[in-house]
């Protein structure tokens, strides 16, 4: 069986594009709506997560959303952190774009070792590979300036949004899914990520995972470490940027 960092690697992409695959199927084909719509996304992607990662990787524990917590994960030496929709209010519009899939693997003593993001209505899989990036289109508005952009969360921004992009001389940007919000700025559409309203680790998990691959900054909003498999599966804060950005972000958020 493959459990080489390549391996799994490859494994989080392959796992999240078909999930995403199946997502799509699933608004163009149920004939549901809104909530039985999320709902049906939720738990149709979760349950296709769990049998593939017992199937692949039967060793290893599952932290998931959509799943109760095994505290077994704890004294494990391998956990795969999923979401199998993040975004799902966006998801269950029909329209919108800026929702995700993501996978993520946690290996005891090295932390987040693979990851994945899938943006199965645009059709793009980002993995934790230090490989460049192409642009897609079609998910941030077109930068109608030159400024540095700032994402944040359209329903929790945090409450010093202004303050970071008056920092790097930009502006602020709502968008949906935390895997949405951090692509856009490994794909270079936002140059900071920043959020305080509430998350797990399942939310950020693999897009840390992916945007520290591609040479970006990744903390807590006070600059500590990101810390996952931990008993408290709450981490409410996060911020994602360029390197150069760093000491202005994280001291526009101290002030």
């Amino acid at each position: 069986m493959m459990t080489g960092v390549d391996d799994d690697i490859w494994l989080a992409g392959e796992l999240a594009t078909a999930a995403g695959a199946l997502l799509m199927r699933i608004r163009a084909d149920s004939g549901l709506n809104d909530h039985a719509l999320g709902d049906e996304g939720d738990a149709r992607s979760n349950d296709f997560l769990l049998d593939r990662l017992a199937a692949e990787r039967p060793d290893d524990k599952v932290l998931s959303e959509e799943s109760a917590d095994d505290r077994s994960r704890l004294d494990a030496d391998r956990v795969w952190i999923v979401d199998p929709l993040d975004g799902t209010r966006e998801f269950r519009t029909g329209v919108r774009d800026d929702w995700a899939v993501h996978v993520a693997l946690w290996e005891q003593g090295s932390g987040l070792t693979a990851g994945a993001v899938s943006l199965p209505a645009l059709g793009v899989t980002y993995t934790s590979t230090a490989d460049p990036v192409e642009a897609t289109a079609g998910l941030a508005e077109p930068r109608t300036s030159p400024k540095p952009r700032v994402v944040v969360s359209g329903s929790r921004p945090p409450e010093f949004s202004a303050a970071v992009a008056e920092a790097i001389g930009g502006e602020v940007l709502a968008m949906g899914s935390a895997g949405a919000k951090a692509m856009a700025v490994v794909r270079g559409e936002a140059d900071a990520y920043v959020h305080a309203g509430g998350q797990y680790e399942w939310d950020s998990a693999a897009p840390v995972s992916v945007c520290a691959a591609k040479g970006l900054w990744c903390s807590r909003i006070d600059g500590s470490p990101l810390l996952y498999n931990q008993a408290q599966v709450y981490l409410p804060d996060l911020v994602i940027c360029r390197r150069e950005l760093t000491d202005a972000v994280l001291g526009a958020i101290a002030c």
